[in-house]
């Protein structure tokens, strides 16, 4: 489908905030231990896949109060772009399209 799509300011506002927040997030959780609550160290080295993860300290109060933050807001975006009344006026195949096409606008602009 050739076609262009004309999203109004505040779904591509929200769209944009939504990658923000995902890229904060992504970020933050790489940053945190592997664990949220202290745990031992492991080592499986006998099965099919090797898996080694050091002992995790656990995250702090204030760790565990950012990443639901910003796990709440993703949440909150992701309803707004998605049930947004842009999106009334399409059905099936147009709606993916869109949709995918919203995903990829960045600075205001397609593409």
């Amino acid at each position: 489908m050739a076609e262009t799509y004309d999203f109004p300011d505040d779904l591509l506002a929200g769209q944009a905030e939504l990658h923000q927040i995902r890229a904060e997030l992504h970020g933050l959780l790489k940053r945190l231990p592997w664990s949220v609550v202290p745990l031992d160290g492991f080592s499986d080295v006998a099965g099919w896949r090797k898996v080694e993860r050091p002992a995790s300290p656990g995250w702090s109060p204030d760790e565990q109060a950012e990443v639901e933050k910003l796990r709440q807001r993703e949440r909150e975006l992701a309803v707004f772009v998605t049930c947004h009344r842009y999106w009334h006026g399409f059905t099936g195949p147009d709606v993916i399209d869109g949709r995918m096409r919203l995903k990829q606008v960045r600075g205001g602009e397609e593409g």
